[in-house]
Parts: C-alpha cells; sequence; structure tokens
C-alpha cells in the first residue's frame, strides 16, 4: 500500500507541476470557483468538489450545512471546484496547503487522490468515494493509518442488481457501463459482475475513457444487451442526457448506482442519499478539528439510511414500463 500512496503522490504531483507551469491542459484554476466565507473564523476549510453535478453537489451542501449547524461563524470555507480535471485537482489542493488550511475536505475520487498526495500533516475528509483502499489513500477501511479518513458512497450493488433482475425481468445479457479512469467505477463493476454470474445472467462491461467517447461506447452497448446498469460513476453522471438519447429510442432500461443520475436518464436505482454522506462527513470533520479526534484511526463510514428503490417515472411512461409497487418515484 505504501508503495501505492508513493505512486499516487508522484503521479498527482507531477499534474500539480505541469498545471503550474503551464505544461498541457488548464494551467490554472481559472475554472474554478471561490466561496469564502466570513474572514475571522476559527476554523478554515477547504472544499476540493472533483465536478459539478447533483450528487457532489448535494454532499457538499451536507458537510457545509452541519459545520455551519456545529460551529456557526466559527468556521469558513473556501469552495473550489476542479471541473472534472485533475490537474486542478492538483493545483487546489497545493494552494491549500500552502494556504494551512485547518481541514480538507476532498469530495470526489480524483480530488481525495489530489489532496493526499499534497499533504500528510493536514487532516483530510473524503466523500462521494467509493473504496478508499482501491482510490490508495488509507491502509485499510477499518484503520486509515494516514492523515485520511471519510465516507463512502458505496450503495448495496447486491441489491441494484436484484432490482435490474425485478425490472427487467427476461434480460439475459447486461451492459456493465462505467469510465475507465475511475477506479472506484471498476470495483463496483466487479461487484456487480459477481451478482450477475450468480444469478446465471451474461454481462458485458463498456468503458469510456472521458465523455467524447460515451455516445459511441452506450451505442455499441444497447446494440447487444437487454438492459444497462452504470455505478456511481461521475463522468457518466455528468452525461446522463447523453445516455438517455441512446437508451431510451433503443428501449434500453438503465440501472444506476446513484438518484441523481437515475433522475436524468436511468429507469430504477437504489440510492444513498448524498446530502447525507455530506453531512457524516462534516460530524467527522468536527471531530477531527474540535475534539482533536485522529483520521489515521477514524475507520471510513458509510451511510445507511434512507436507502430506498426509486425510479423515474418519465422514463417508464416512454419506455412503456409498470413499475412494482414497492417502488417510489424520484420527485
Amino acid at each position: 500500500m505504501k508503495k501505492k500512496m508513493r505512486w499516487i503522490t508522484a503521479a498527482v504531483m507531477a499534474a500539480a507541476m505541469m498545471a503550474m507551469s503551464g505544461c498541457g491542459g488548464t494551467s490554472d484554476t481559472e475554472n474554478t470557483t471561490a466561496d469564502t466565507e466570513g474572514t475571522t473564523a476559527q476554523y478554515t476549510v477547504g472544499i476540493i468538489q472533483q465536478l459539478e453535478h447533483n450528487a457532489l453537489d448535494e454532499a457538499t451542501r451536507g458537510f457545509q450545512d452541519t459545520l455551519k449547524e456545529k460551529l456557526g461563524d466559527q468556521v469558513a470555507f473556501d469552495y473550489q471546484n476542479a471541473q472534472g480535471e485533475q490537474t486542478n485537482c492538483a493545483t487546489i489542493a497545493t494552494k491549500f496547503v500552502s494556504d494551512g488550511k485547518d481541514l480538507i475536505m476532498a469530495n470526489g475520487t480524483t480530488a481525495l487522490q489530489a489532496a493526499a498526495a499534497a499533504t500528510g500533516d493536514i487532516p483530510i475528509v473524503g466523500t462521494s468515494v467509493t473504496d478508499f483502499v482501491t482510490a490508495g489513500v488509507v491502509e485499510s477501511n477499518e484503520a486509515p493509518g494516514y492523515n485520511v479518513t471519510g465516507v463512502s458512497d458505496l450503495a448495496p450493488v447486491d441489491q441494484q442488481i436484484a432490482i435490474l433482475r425485478q425490472v427487467v425481468p427476461d434480460a439475459q445479457k447486461v451492459a456493465i457501463l462505467y469510465c475507465s479512469a475511475e477506479p472506484n467505477s471498476a470495483f463496483q463493476s466487479e461487484l456487480a459482475q459477481a451478482e450477475l454470474d450468480a444469478a446465471n445472467i451474461e454481462w458485458e462491461e463498456f468503458t469510456a475513457a472521458d465523455s467524447n467517447e460515451i455516445q459511441a461506447v452506450i451505442t455499441n452497448a444497447v446494440a447487444d444487451c437487454d438492459a444497462v446498469y452504470i455505478p456511481t460513476d461521475n463522468t457518466m453522471a455528468n452525461n446522463m442526457e447523453i445516455i438517455k438519447n441512446v437508451t431510451v429510442p433503443a428501449g434500453i432500461p438503465v440501472i444506476c448506482g446513484e438518484e441523481n443520475m437515475c433522475g436524468v436518464g436511468g429507469l430504477a436505482t437504489l440510492s444513498i442519499s448524498y446530502y447525507e454522506l455530506g453531512c457524516k462527513a462534516g460530524e467527522m470533520a468536527y471531530e477531527i478539528m474540535v475534539n482533536g479526534a485522529d483520521p489515521a484511526t477514524m475507520p471510513i463510514e458509510y451511510v445507511s439510511d434512507n436507502i430506498t428503490p426509486k425510479y423515474n417515472a418519465e422514463i417508464a411512461a416512454e419506455l412503456n414500463m409498470t413499475m412494482p409497487e414497492d417502488m417510489v418515484p424520484i420527485e
């Protein structure tokens, strides 16, 4: 694990150097936005959000609301959106370290990796990350061992596949769609594969390296499969409209790992609340800053409440599908 950590540190810091020297991609954080509140706060928290979409936005909101409720004017936030760019994540993290933030909240896997690479001293609380070990930022989920802890957004993949089987009982082959640049999506894909194997349902992975490849990849997927499963994946979440525009005309239902994704272009989901995810991360940050808790000994936490099977009524109507009575329409 320590070898893996060193590899991630070298890679992310190299990206930071490229960003600051103007080599390749975005040369600085010009695409980010600052939202610093208060000038005399006792605690200053830097927030790196990997990119803007509803799930990550909700996690950030929950995090800020919780700390504001607990600390009021004693806490100030420096919110930065990296617009999905690794170099931006690295540059923002480096700036937070030089500013001497009391804590960094990293919202998204790439944001978390960048923060972990930038500092071994400032406490880091991650959120919207499926598996912290797979991300290479902790020794174990039970005992992180570094300055990093946080809250996982891992939803019950076995139950999501059960919903797929319930909603599409005649599915003979399932496409598993995710971004190949997101290791936590690959982790969820493996869990889904095991569940589909146990049900004797054929599956095939379809991966896109970035947003530019999604339309071609999903077009290939619907030509050969009866249903699509998409885990919690930031790139896919940011491009659900593209996916919907291919899957709905083809009559192919999509089961999503997260409610906001489903609300844009999926049929059904079993999703945690990202707002509650952010609230739990805020509680952990409070324990670290105010009560002196050590991230290295704080186990990764999970959200287990309010997990409800839901569906997109508009998509169900377009696919002419009657949904199970125990599923709730997304509002």
